[in-house]
């Protein structure tokens, strides 16, 4: 037989056999069909497979995948319009459902997602979006993850990212928010006259019980004037203090 015979026989037998291997990483499976019926899942490791178009395979990545939910526009229950985006984590627990069951997950995912988004949210008023997020995220990943969950995905976190409030809400909170903080610092400083008002009435009554606190607290406060190193001092002297130096029978 010519020699360029036994050539062509063992580039064909090497081909072959190449095509028949496989390598799967140890987040990967291959999801096998041979003539078109399902096999099962294979991996990690070394794999060898039918060549010849007998073993039709498919890799499945069993990480964990971060998927961008795209802006989508909420109208709110109580009737405001926002732009809602969100982040979403999920994997493949069973790469069988994920390629037998589904055409393409990532776009099944990303879909569902986005349609569970809007009608969540949709139910929600604004205040609870904008308060309640952490309620709404789990909402969102049980109802996303009871839809994925046929086709062997297992959703394990949904985050709302942004919400993008209209221009004339915005500044309407913003002032709200400026009243509120204002109203609060009132009602702090009336609180602290309040409070004055009354450790003030208390010491007026304990140095006006006693006539030589009132002597002392006048006396405090000339030294705290003269202190100033002012060249003329102009100070009330009470005329009941002339009463310690009177006789008793003229105090009266």
């Amino acid at each position: 037989m010519d020699p360029i015979v036994y050539g062509i026989i063992a580039l064909v037998v090497i081909m072959a056999i190449a095509s028949a291997i496989r390598i799967v990483k140890e987040y990967e499976r291959v999801v096998v069909f041979r003539l078109g019926r399902l096999v099962g899942a294979r991996g990690p490791g070394f794999l060898l497979v039918l060549p010849l178009g007998f073993d039709r395979t498919q890799k499945v990545d069993l990480r964990v995948v971060t998927m961008d939910v795209p802006s989508q526009d909420v109208i709110t229950r109580d009737n405001v319009t926002v732009r809602v985006n969100a982040v979403v984590y999920f994997r493949v627990v069973n790469p069988v459902d994920s390629v037998v069951k589904v055409a393409n997950f990532m776009f099944a995912t990303s879909q569902i997602a986005q349609t569970t988004l809007r009608n969540v949210l949709g139910q929600s008023e604004l205040d609870e979006l904008l308060a309640k997020r952490e309620k709404l995220n789990q909402m969102l990943q049980k109802i996303i993850d009871e839809h994925t969950d046929p086709w062997g995905i297992k959703v394990s976190t949904v985050e709302i990212k942004d919400v993008e409030l209209p221009e004339g809400m915005r500044r309407s909170m913003a002032a709200q928010a400026e009243a509120e903080r204002e109203r609060r610092a009132k009602v702090i400083h009336a609180d602290g006259e309040f409070q004055a008002s009354q450790k003030l009435s208390e010491a007026a009554k304990i140095i006006g019980s006693e006539a030589a606190t009132l002597q002392l607290r006048y006396l405090q406060t000339l030294t705290e004037i003269a202190a100033d190193k002012n060249s003329t001092i102009i100070f009330p002297f009470p005329m009941e203090f002339l009463k310690v130096f009177m006789p008793k029978d003229k105090q009266s």
